[in-house]
């Protein structure tokens, strides 16, 4: 591994997050240095700790707003960037229906703000957090990079797709930036050492943090909404991806990126492991693999859910030669072990 100070520096917007603070983990393991800017509106500062256990050292950290044009500039100033994987959104799906215009706002405007600097200060290399959101219900399974985006169902998922937008008409405007969107499915599970996973802020709003809450004990049930879908046993399908592997897809986009050739490009990458899972087979897989029973109900279908999607990864697979390692009882084995180490301190409301 080169050392860090000769190591290609990468900004890491929204680094503390979930998906964010793993893919630090695999940037350093792969030889690059990561810089986080976080605000911690969405994630805890007791992320950098996990972090500082994993990799036996610190991460440069910035707390920062990414609309901070003032915060941002210094930082671009401060570090001889290279590329820049900017995670930093506003990401809950309700609280974007009930908000629109913050989620617009901080989402676009952020990316907008990125793209300036980038411009300003030579730097080349962008990837995009994108979202399999931008498929709606779609009419084939499984999905891919061709099938026709579908009017978001929420104000957060058209911040997604009009962020693709900006990205695409930014490059065939020359602007000179060599950008790929990863569309991600559903990002599951925790570092398998258990320092970093999902914090959930208050009620759980994904399956997963919801069914090791429960097999915990901090809530009652799990609630599966509506068992009535054309689906094998009736219940939504996803594709659950191991955070770890989401991780490292970014790792492999950034070498693609280093490896082009253009002054300007731009490209969409479905991230999923290309198959396709029941709710209620994601409960008894969680039951099998950590012998914890999780107590749930049926309930009614929940509006706006898309009964089912899953990713064809055959081009994540080719251009970026990454593939997933880990099954989907890997993932809900670190969930849990995760679980088990916050114990209840995230459980609030």
């Amino acid at each position: 591994m080169t050392s860090a100070a000769h190591s290609p520096k990468i900004l890491v917007t929204g680094g503390a997050g979930f998906i964010g603070s793993h893919t630090v983990v695999s940037l350093v393991e792969a030889g690059f240095e990561p810089v986080i800017v976080d605000d911690l509106s969405n994630s805890l500062a007791s992320v950098l700790n996990g972090l500082r256990t994993i990799l036996g050292r610190d991460v440069p950290f910035y707390q920062a707003d990414c609309n901070d044009r003032a915060a941002m500039q210094a930082i671009f100033e401060q570090e001889a960037i290279t590329g820049v994987i900017h995670f930093a959104a506003y990401k809950a799906v309700g609280e974007s229906v009930a908000k629109p215009l913050n989620y617009y706002q901080n989402n676009l405007g952020s990316l907008l703000l990125l793209l300036d600097l980038m411009n300003e200060y030579k730097v080349h290399n962008l990837v995009f957090s994108s979202s399999c959101t931008v498929y709606g219900q779609p009419e084939q399974l499984p999905v891919t990079e061709e099938t026709p985006r579908l009017p978001a169902q929420s104000p957060y998922g058209n911040t997604k797709a009009i962020g693709e937008d900006i990205i695409r008409d930014a490059v065939r405007a020359n602007l000179p930036i060599k950008a790929l969107a990863l569309r991600y499915f559903n990002p599951i599970g925790a570092h398998p050492s258990a320092e970093i996973g999902e914090l959930p802020l208050g009620v759980p709003a994904n399956l997963v943090p919801f069914i090791t809450q429960t097999a915990a004990g901090m809530r009652a049930s799990l609630t599966v909404y509506g068992d009535d879908y054309n689906t094998p046993d009736g219940t939504c399908v996803r594709d659950y991806i191991h955070v770890v592997d989401l991780a490292d897809a970014h790792v492999q986009a950034l070498r693609k990126l280093s490896e082009t050739n253009a002054d300007a490009s731009y490209d969409v990458i479905n991230i999923g492991t290309g198959r396709g899972e029941t709710v209620l087979n994601v409960i008894k897989t969680f039951e099998e693999a950590t012998g914890v029973s999780v107590n749930y109900s049926i309930g009614p279908r929940r509006p706006g859910d898309v009964e089912q999607v899953y990713a064809d990864v055959s081009k994540s697979n080719r251009v970026l030669n990454w593939h997933t390692t880990h099954s989907l009882a890997d993932a809900l084995r670190d969930a849990w072990r995760w679980q088990q180490k916050i114990g209840a301190k995230v459980a609030a409301s």
